[in-house]
């Protein structure tokens, strides 16, 4: 049996793949924070799908958390086959409104965390010449709005990188760049997002699946709906302080909502 590692496993976009995973057939290795709702989903997971489930609570904004999902990924005769980095939070206000303490944890989990596990999980993959990682990153990456905009930017450089760099190998790597999700994010980070339009909104589920498909055509960044990848067409054309504050209309820094570390 495939086995997945999914980081903020217990909300948002990263139950949405362990839902998906499980109901394709593959065990699953669930991170989040809070050890008691990890054992919850683990339990609904291995009820509805019968796979199996392990819990690992760790806090990815601190290097024994980022240390212990590493160990797991490369763990000897424990292959994980699936890596979906989805871990991450956001900071209400903007730049100097947050504390840098706050700035520092979040480039940890956004950057740092996503670095060291991928670098854990990939060499037994590209010895095995089979397997994916998935950064969760953000249409933010291509807006002007601060640190976390210029942390799914890294991602997404980053993802692209490395499948430049082990094209061949049977590793295929994707930064998925959602726009607004419908799950607890802003609602945990304190933001009101009760402004949106009901067609800013996408469906958890439906961004997994359009990443997956996007991942088997190949794709190395998959932007999902037709809305948002004109987003993205137009930050790349629009002059970015323009572009930057249409975008600080609707909240510091995230075209996405998908659940804080977990």
């Amino acid at each position: 049996m495939t086995t997945s590692v999914v980081t903020g496993a217990t909300a948002g976009l990263g139950a949405a793949f362990a839902r998906r995973l499980a109901s394709d057939g593959h065990g699953l290795v669930l991170v989040a924070r809070d050890a008691e709702r990890l054992e919850r989903s683990a339990a609904d997971l291995r009820e509805r799908y019968g796979v199996e489930v392990e819990v690992l609570a760790a806090d990815l904004a601190t290097d024994a958390g980022i240390a212990a999902v590493e160990e797991r990924l490369s763990a000897p005769g424990r292959p994980v086959d699936v890596l979906v980095n989805n871990a991450g939070f956001g900071n209400r206000g903007a730049f100097l409104d947050a504390p840098v303490e706050d700035e520092l944890r979040m480039l940890k989990v956004h950057c740092e965390a996503v670095l060291r596990l991928t670098t854990a999980a990939v060499p037994g993959m590209r010895e095995r010449r089979r397997g994916f990682v998935v950064n969760v990153a953000s249409v933010a990456a291509y807006l002007p709005r601060g640190t976390y905009a210029a942390s799914k930017a890294w991602a997404v450089r980053f993802t692209e990188g490395v499948a430049s760099e082990l094209r061949g190998s049977g590793v295929r790597f994707l930064a998925l760049c959602p726009g607004f999700v419908r799950t607890e994010f802003h609602a945990r980070a304190g933001m009101d997002s009760s402004g949106l339009p009901p067609w800013a909104w996408l469906d958890a589920d439906e961004v997994v699946a359009a990443a997956l498909r996007d991942l088997a055509r190949g794709r190395t960044v998959s932007v999902p709906s037709a809305r948002y990848k004109v987003a993205v067409s137009l930050a790349r054309h629009v002059p970015p302080a323009l572009f930057g504050a249409a975008a600080g209309r609707a909240g510091r820094f995230d075209p996405k909502l998908r659940g804080t570390r977990g």
